[in-house]
């Protein structure tokens, strides 16, 4: 495909996506129709699917428009480029410029700062409350894709051996100072869950700020039996695993859970997955770590559509769980142990604000450490706190 043909696709798929279609279905669906692109083809246009939907306020603006092909031009205008070049009509491009296209004259000095930086308007308030002055620094970076990190199982190779192995299949990673076990993705990406570092547990995916608040968790309270409460995927868990404490992972829909048991095999490890019914008959944990469901603002680089379907009702709806979530998690502490409640939100009122109203409702509980983790750190927005009965 040429370059013009890759911003047409894209164009379009953003017009799905804006009609309603979440990103991943609607680039699942343009490539089962069109079968005739290519791998690189389809890595090309998701890239510029992610640009447009990071920039979805801003490129609207320097497009001058609300459509697909509107943001596509803005995103050309916005990197300094002529659309015309782009916009030609010939094979598979996008149709020639309009004459009102042509003459539209964007004016970012007179653009509000949600516009600008991309966030939502109605969000603004809680935004600044949070990130204060650091607000448009990390806005804008949020605006940029998401590095690639992985962490090394340090049970298995130190860094240096499983950056050295990486090196060997051609993938060019560097340390990261935020985690001990971390390793930042140098050039390309894709292709490295073939690589044997990968299929032989040495390195797994996972965000640095994510394997940073393990970290910290670790060095306040090292636990030796852990719940991780809100699985998902099990991040958390494995890196729980490879530090050598022994974990359970649960989470409200068992579904999400399904990579755990593959992904501890891989790793040499053994995570017992336990549905909500089962936890009743366990023992106490040490540590039980509750990554609690939230608005994700934290690493809206990686899901950039979250930070526009996102709405006030839906995060009430995020903080009423999250408060329920941790009554029901610290029902599950064993004397002496310890409750982690921790985000991947930017927001005051999903961090600081829920553990003030968990401790305002048990009395007998206190926090002990906070953290957050700023996406100018260099990875995702997470916060954790550690709380521990008086």
């Amino acid at each position: 495909m040429t370059p013009g043909a890759r911003v047409q696709a894209a164009a379009e798929i953003l017009d799905r996506i804006g009609a309603g279609a979440a990103a991943e279905q609607a680039l699942t669906n343009w490539a089962r129709s069109h079968r005739f692109a290519g791998a690189k083809d389809r890595a090309a246009i998701r890239d510029l699917v992610f640009d447009g939907l990071r920039g979805w306020s801003s490129l609207a603006a320097w497009g001058g428009g609300e459509t697909g092909r509107a943001r596509m031009i803005g995103r050309l205008r916005a990197l300094g480029q002529d659309p015309s070049a782009i916009f030609t009509g010939q094979g598979h491009a996008p149709a020639v410029l309009t004459p009102g296209e042509k003459a539209f004259a964007p004016d970012p000095a007179t653009w509000p700062d949600a516009v600008r930086l991309d966030y939502p308007a109605w969000l603004e308030p809680e935004l600044r409350r949070s990130l204060g002055p650091g607000l448009e620094a990390v806005m804008t970076l949020l605006r940029a894709r998401a590095p690639v990190f992985l962490r090394v199982n340090l049970s298995r190779a130190t860094r240096a051996e499983a950056r050295a192995m990486l090196a060997g299949e051609g993938v060019e990673t560097r340390p990261h100072p935020l985690a001990e076990t971390a390793l930042e993705v140098v050039g390309e990406a894709r292709g490295l869950h073939l690589s044997r570092a990968y299929a032989e547990g040495i390195v797994e995916f996972q965000d640095v700020a994510s394997q940073a608040v393990v970290a910290e968790i670790r060095s306040r309270f090292p636990a030796r039996r852990v719940l991780d409460f809100c699985a998902g995927g099990g991040g958390k868990a494995l890196a729980f695993a490879d530090a050598g404490a022994q974990v359970t992972a649960h989470d409200a829909d068992p579904g999400r859970m399904r990579d755990i048991a593959p992904r501890a095999e891989r790793a040499g490890q053994r995570i017992d997955c336990v549905a909500t019914r089962d936890l009743a008959r366990l023992d106490p944990f040490d540590l039980v770590v509750a990554d609690v469901p939230c608005s994700g603002s934290g690493a809206w680089r990686r899901q950039p559509q979250a930070r526009w379907t996102l709405t006030q009702a839906r995060l009430d709806q995020l903080c009423g769980m999250q408060r329920a979530i941790l009554q029901e998690a610290a029902a599950l502490v064993a004397p002496g142990g310890a409750l982690a409640h921790v985000t991947c939100s930017l927001l005051a009122i999903e961090n600081e604000d829920a553990v003030a109203a968990f401790l305002g409702a048990n009395p007998d509980w206190q926090a002990v450490a906070s953290r957050r983790f700023s996406p100018l750190e260099g990875g995702d927005g997470f916060f954790m706190s550690l709380l521990t009965r008086r």
